[in-house]
């Protein structure tokens, strides 16, 4: 196994876990407003410019919030020092500055893949 990797059977054990105790793990208040996805989709060519940038040795996965409270994931490339691979502008936030930040995926639920070992209960 190369690093990171985990069998099918490890991550269904984790997947399965997770569904079965995301409402418990919040206050009560937050419990079924579909805060914690169970699932998140990115399409292919987000994530392969995020890698396409020079220096990109990894990626980087934060977890955000939304103004509805929503959790989405955040992906960011990383370089060999473990560094955030950002727009040169940062400072300024610019909102022009592409293919170094993904979030807009298609999140699970309402958009959910269909049965397989990793969504099934």
């Amino acid at each position: 196994m190369t690093p990171h990797q985990i069998s099918l059977n490890e991550a269904a054990a984790m997947t399965s876990r997770f569904r079965a105790n995301r409402e418990a793990i919040l206050a009560a208040r937050y419990q079924n407003l579909n805060i914690l996805p169970l699932s998140e989709t990115f399409e292919r060519s987000a994530v392969d410019a995020i890698l396409a940038r020079s220096g990109c040795s990894g990626l980087r996965i934060y977890y955000g919030m939304d103004e509805l409270l929503k959790v989405h994931a955040i992906l960011v490339g990383s370089d060999e020092k473990n560094n955030d691979i950002l727009p040169p502008h940062q400072n300024t936030l610019q909102e022009t500055e592409d293919d170094y930040l993904a979030e807009l995926s298609i999140r699970c639920p309402p958009t959910c893949p269909g049965d397989g070992p990793l969504n099934d209960d």
